[in-house]
């Protein structure tokens, strides 16, 4: 069905059966209300032979398409485009309702637009998913009218398609471009200055203005100075050390479920382990993944090749939390199965209760034993927030002397970990990306991977 009565025919319908009405009690104004009857139905038909009317060459009068990325980014502002043409040889009123995916819960996704003859309109909205998985969008629904506004044609372009929502590489990209630009700062990566020399030796050149002068080979030198050589200074060069391995090991059991500003702990910790890995790619490290819960999960072991990125995010996205208790000792198990090479090992999890942290302590300290260990877990912001809101009842002073106490066994479990030289990142979850990327560029400065 393509054909619907505007507002405007109804209320001009109310209207007539209004004088109508009136016209019982004076029927001298029933032949007026008659010819308005007749007119309002001539102008209906007139309405629907003009959007009806077929365009120039058999082509629907209004033509739309949707446009969109093959894969939208979890967690991330997607940007949609609707293309609206309008054929037909008068000013056409649209509405266009796009049938978005069930998981998006909105009911807001109309525009309103009137489009000149000839004219193409285009549409532009986002869409923010807070799910990883295939969702489903359905078919782009087009109402034109024409200027008289009493009748209204739809077109339905089925465009019916499935489009994966993947961890956010839209996210990645922007971490990316920003590193290559030199601007990390502006998404809060702290501008580290390097302590000492974590590089390497690569070659001795010829000294120039600006050079660090400790980095002045003085026998070298003085070999070419024998020489009457006119640039007899020479300095070491030297390149970062490249290829230390960075895995970030993902915990998907039960305490990674729970959300904040519509994603899970879980995703929060997927998108931040995609940005880690392609930044650590560019640093010229390898990048490797591995995830547990109850049971060993996905294992992609350290690399930089071509490619290696894409499988990364590809392993990455079939990632699902778990609702069982996470074995810390499988893991401890699977990294000495695995991972041969002193690595930096990124794990992401959460600690509520400094006894949850007791029972793994054994294995993390084993872990640390052979590798770089930093512990990632998150701050509960919306404890945060009801402490720093007012105590006007007891019951409040209540809840929130429980709140603090919660609080406080965070900052012990941060304590605790220092206290076994384990490394640790307590964080809210939107700063999350940034924060972990200012400890591994902290690692690299102080020489430690």
């Amino acid at each position: 069905m393509s054909f619907f009565l505007t507002p405007r025919f109804f209320y001009l319908l109310v209207a007539l059966i209004a004088g109508f009405t009136v016209a019982f009690f004076l029927p001298w104004l029933l032949g007026p209300v008659q010819v308005l009857g007749l007119l309002l139905g001539a102008l209906v038909g007139l309405d629907a032979a003009l959007l009806y009317a077929p365009a120039k060459g058999g082509a629907a009068p209004i033509f739309g398409r949707r446009v969109l990325g093959d894969k939208l980014a979890n967690g991330s502002d997607n940007d949609v485009e609707l293309y609206l043409e309008n054929r037909y040889r008068f000013a056409a009123q649209t509405e266009t309702i796009d049938e978005i995916p069930h998981q998006f819960q909105r009911r807001d996704v109309l525009f309103k637009a009137a489009i000149r003859p000839g004219e193409t309109q285009v549409i532009r909205y986002q869409l923010r998913p807070t799910k990883r998985g295939e969702y489903e969008f359905g078919a782009l629904n087009i109402y034109a009218a024409s200027p008289l506004g009493l009748v209204r044609r739809r077109f339905r372009y089925d465009q019916r398609r499935v489009v994966p929502v993947y961890p956010s590489f839209l996210q990645m990209r922007q971490y990316e471009l920003l590193a290559i630009h030199n601007r990390l700062t502006d998404v809060g990566v702290k501008r580290i200055r390097r302590v000492g020399h974590s590089q390497e030796f690569e070659q001795i050149r010829p000294y120039v203005a600006g050079d660090d002068p400790r980095t002045l080979n003085w026998k070298a030198t003085a070999r070419r100075a024998g020489t009457g050589a006119a640039d007899a200074l020479v300095v070491n060069h030297f390149q970062d050390e490249r290829a230390q391995s960075v895995y970030c090991l993902i915990d998907k059991g039960r305490v990674m479920r729970m959300p904040f500003d519509g994603l899970s702990l879980l995703d929060y910790a997927i998108n931040a382990t995609l940005v880690l890995s392609n930044i650590a790619l560019l640093k010229h490290d390898k990048a490797g993944l591995l995830t547990f819960s109850n049971k060993p999960g996905a294992a992609l072991l350290a690399d930089r090749r071509p490619g290696h990125l894409l499988k990364i995010l590809e392993v990455l996205y079939r990632q699902k939390t778990q609702y069982l208790e996470t074995d810390f000792a499988g893991l401890y198990a699977t990294v000495r199965a695995r991972v041969r090479q002193r690595s930096l090992l990124v794990l992401f999890t959460n600690f509520e209760t400094l006894h949850g942290l007791e029972r793994q302590l054994p294995y993390l300290r084993r872990l640390n034993r052979d590798h770089l260990l930093l512990v990632v877990f998150f701050e509960n912001t919306e404890l945060s927030a009801y402490l720093a809101a007012p105590a006007d009842t007891t019951e409040d002073v209540y809840n929130q002397t429980i709140a603090e106490k919660f609080t406080q066994e965070k900052r012990q479990i941060v304590l605790e970990l220092q206290r076994y030289g384990i490394y640790s990142l307590l964080t809210a979850p939107k700063d999350l990306t940034a924060n972990t990327i200012n400890k591994y560029l902290e690692f690299k400065a102080r020489g430690l991977i």
